[in-house]
């Protein structure tokens, strides 16, 4: 699996790195290093780069593992998620300020999980309703689905799904649970053909796409942790370090921008006719918008085709 794997936009990825890691040691969180795809090609291009490789998915550590360990001890993974990036650092001798060179946060769900049907992330196969990127978490997709009351689910369905009818899905996943819970998906993306529209299903793609999203994002608090992460991600980088991002829906990206923007921005109060000694901007921003995969790459690799890549330097210490 590993050596099928893809990394999204790898060369792009090796391109933004290269000057903040090219200078001699160095040192780079993978934020969600995955099958170890990325990783594997940065250790590569740079023979005295450090890694540190975080999941909170303990196969895809075991995975990354195995294929990583040709790189001997220049490599870290540890049993996290995105937002204990401080913490890990420090356990592992590291500041929690300022001391690495390079962050790297592929987000979104694996090509891994999606593989593994018993993972219960694609809407395609007929699975246990799981979708824990964390095997060793309480919650799953099925609790959700049994136990939030309708409005609860419903506000799940349009927040993290974007699901115009999620009041409808909502009230009919209510109806059908009373009779029986749910246990398998294949139910519940019958129950969603039975409820979108059909016109709606012509031009918004698979009835499920949203709606699994949502439970996907719900069960593992992605959206919580991005926000909790991104401002971790950026402190710890050095002047001169990189951090480079890879969304894959809205919801993400939006997080993404909002924080590499508002720290790209100069903090002298308006009106102030020279900039303030330490309010410039503290980033650099590297891509003008976000980045989109070619159609190249797209036909090479069908999961870039959602990809939007963002990527920033430090030019000026965090604030206190």
């Amino acid at each position: 699996m590993a050596a099928a794997h893809v990394p999204v936009l790898l060369d792009r990825v090796l391109a933004l790195f290269e000057p903040a890691l090219s200078g001699g040691s160095a040192v780079l969180v993978d934020a969600t290093v995955g099958l170890g795809g990325h990783a594997d090609a940065l250790l590569s291009a740079h023979p005295s780069l450090t890694l540190v490789g975080l999941d909170r998915d303990p196969d895809a550590l075991a995975r990354s593992g195995e294929r990583l360990a040709r790189h001997g001890d220049r490599v870290h993974l540890v049993h996290a998620r995105y937002d204990e990036m401080p913490s890990v650092l420090t356990r592992l001798g590291h500041r929690a300020t300022g001391s690495v060179d390079g962050v790297l946060m592929d987000l979104g769900v694996s090509s891994m999980q999606l593989d593994v049907a018993e993972r219960g992330f694609s809407y395609s196969r007929d699975a246990p309703l799981d979708m824990r990127m964390d095997s060793t978490a309480e919650l799953t997709a099925a609790e959700v689905l049994n136990t939030y009351p309708a409005e609860e689910l419903a506000r799940v369905l349009r927040d993290y799904g974007e699901e115009r009818f999620a009041r409808r899905i909502a009230a009919a996943v209510v109806t059908a649970r009373a009779r029986e819970p749910f246990t398998y998906s294949g139910r519940l993306v019958e129950l969603l053909y039975e409820t979108v529209p059909a016109a709606s299903r012509r031009t918004g793609g698979h009835p499920a796409k949203r709606t699994f999203q949502a439970l996907r994002i719900e069960v593992n608090g992605e959206l919580e942790a991005l926000r909790r992460a991104l401002p971790a991600a950026l402190s710890v980088l050095r002047v001169g370090g990189r951090i480079v991002v890879e969304s894959y829906h809205s919801l993400e990206d939006r997080l993404v921008k909002r924080a590499l923007v508002e720290l790209a921005k100069s903090r002298t109060p308006p009106g102030v006719p020279v900039e303030l000694p330490g309010h410039g901007p503290q980033l650099r921003l590297l891509t003008r918008g976000a980045e989109l995969a070619d159609e190249q790459e797209k036909e090479h690799n069908p999961r870039a085709a959602s990809v939007r890549l963002r990527a920033a330097e430090r030019i000026l210490e965090a604030a206190a």
